[in-house]
């Protein structure tokens, strides 16, 4: 009797898992609000159109909100007395940008839908416009994320990657998340368009025995031994503003500028993806554009959880 009744509330468990993933559609917002994603697409390719650096942005702004209590806006919402704002949390603070176009997009699309579509999913069409109007992959998003009402920067601070880290530490960071290494490597190669600051990469030019020595003194003009903490070089030196896979092709020669950039290509594990990559352009595309999907299934309110948010920086 114990058997049957335990295994009738696993199905259950997985009936209702079932049922809160099939809410996520891509045609979500068909009837409630048709010209939705029309209008989020005109707001995002007007702020890359003002500065190109903005599409890999956003595309990390989905990234860290999603491993951070599930693709839920929740690095959207300011300090509060009861709020922690995950925007001050070590990996994001003066790192994460793109917030104020997340905004602008909401504040679009309420004039045209009050109250209907969340900034979850705002962020997740944003993430996925901004690959396509740099060159990059498109792919059908799916739909019907509701936002929290909190946040957390402890999470914000255990749970995102770090630069520093090794290739079995990042891979355990994604397997957590439900992501394979393959899609981990699909998700790096979002660098090839991203910028970092001389602070994340100045130990890897002056210290590490794995950088090819040209590329080492490149990097050095601006970013000295002392000071210029903020300074930016583009992770991808080659074709820093289009969304290909020179960014493999750099790992293989030892061009990484992050430490965990290089650890993708340096004698372990993922060293036959970046290989395969840096070969098959089309491989890499249709890889990350899995990859994104499957991130932006990471644990989403749906149904009646969570809520719309008016104001994408704070809960109704």
């Amino acid at each position: 009797m114990a058997v049957k009744v335990a295994a009738a509330f696993f199905f259950m468990l997985f009936f209702l898992s079932t049922a809160c993933q099939a809410k996520l559609s891509s045609s979500f917002y068909d009837k409630s609000c048709p010209k939705a994603e029309s209008t989020i697409r005109a707001a995002i390719r007007t702020a890359i159109a003002r500065e190109r650096r903005m599409a890999a942005s956003l595309i990390r702004l989905h990234f860290h909100d999603c491993f951070v209590q599930g693709c839920d806006a929740s690095i959207l919402l300011d300090e509060t007395s009861s709020i922690q704002s995950e925007k001050t949390a070590g990996p994001n603070d003066n790192s994460v940008r793109g917030y104020e176009v997340i905004d602008k997009a909401k504040s679009k699309v309420e004039k045209i839908c009050p109250g209907v579509v969340s900034c979850a999913d705002i962020i997740a069409v944003a993430a996925r416009d901004a690959s396509a109007c740099v060159g990059g992959p498109s792919w059908a998003v799916k739909l019907g994320r509701r936002d929290s009402t909190t946040a957390s920067r402890d999470l914000a601070n255990t749970d995102l990657p770090a630069f520093t880290e090794s290739l079995d530490k990042l891979k355990s960071r994604f397997q957590k998340k439900g992501l394979t290494a393959r899609d981990m490597v699909a998700l790096s190669g979002s660098h090839t368009i991203g910028q970092a600051q001389c602070f994340t990469f100045r130990d890897r030019i002056y210290n590490a025995s794995n950088i090819d020595a040209g590329f080492a003194s490149t990097r050095k003009r601006r970013c000295p031994r002392t000071g210029g903490q903020a300074n930016l070089a583009p992770l991808d030196l080659v074709t820093p503003n289009s969304f290909d896979n020179n960014y493999f092709k750099n790992l293989m020669r030892n061009k990484g500028l992050l430490h965990s950039d290089q650890v993708l290509f340096n004698g372990g594990s993922t060293d036959s993806i970046v290989s395969e990559y840096s070969r098959n352009p089309a491989k890499f595309s249709s890889d990350f554009a899995s990859a994104m999907i499957k991130m932006g299934n990471i644990h989403p309110l749906t149904g009646s959880a969570g809520q719309i948010r008016r104001i994408c920086s704070a809960v109704n």
